[in-house]
């Protein structure tokens, strides 16, 4: 099975705020997220959600259990505050942890910035879909998915049943 053009990719964006779902304050990463996407991915969904772990796991299940999506990725909820959640309720939905993905964009990060090693990011899959967690700043929800996408479309001919070649 190989996929025939990188628009056949479907990708959801998922940006994780209490503060741009409240609007308070305007999402830069989902946008920044999804032009970045724009010759590599068809984005088919994005949501913005407060950081609130029932509402982020609802809406990484509803998304991957779809069946719609190939991909999502989250922006936000990685660091350090006590809000910071996403990584657990993205560990408490996937069946399978793909941690390489995460140790990456970290490892390219500590090239730019120190702070990097303080992202609790991770990426698992549930079902046929990956899910993937970004920083919350634009430039580094870019910076990180640039780390992942010259392997976005094997990762995803992977799950959807093809060979290792």
């Amino acid at each position: 099975m190989q996929l025939t053009s990188s628009k056949s990719i479907k990708a959801a964006v998922v940006t994780i705020s209490d503060r741009s779902f409240k609007g308070e304050r305007q999402d830069l990463s989902g946008p920044a997220l999804c032009s970045a996407l724009a010759e590599k991915a068809q984005v088919s969904h994005t949501r913005t959600v407060p950081d609130d772990m029932e509402l982020i796991k609802n809406v990484l299940t509803e998304l991957a259990d779809a069946g719609e999506v190939d991909v999502i990725f989250t922006t936000g909820g990685t660091g350090f505050s006590p809000r910071d959640i996403t990584p657990e309720a993205t560990l408490a939905v996937i069946e399978r942890s793909a941690a390489g993905i995460t140790e990456a964009m970290r490892s390219a990060s500590l090239l730019k910035t120190e702070r990097a090693m303080l992202s609790r990011a991770t990426a698992g899959i549930r079902g046929r879909t990956l899910i993937i967690n970004l920083p919350g700043s634009p430039k580094a929800a870019v910076e990180c998915l640039q780390v992942f996408l010259p392997v976005m479309a094997h990762a995803v001919e992977m799950l959807a049943g093809g060979d290792h070649s």
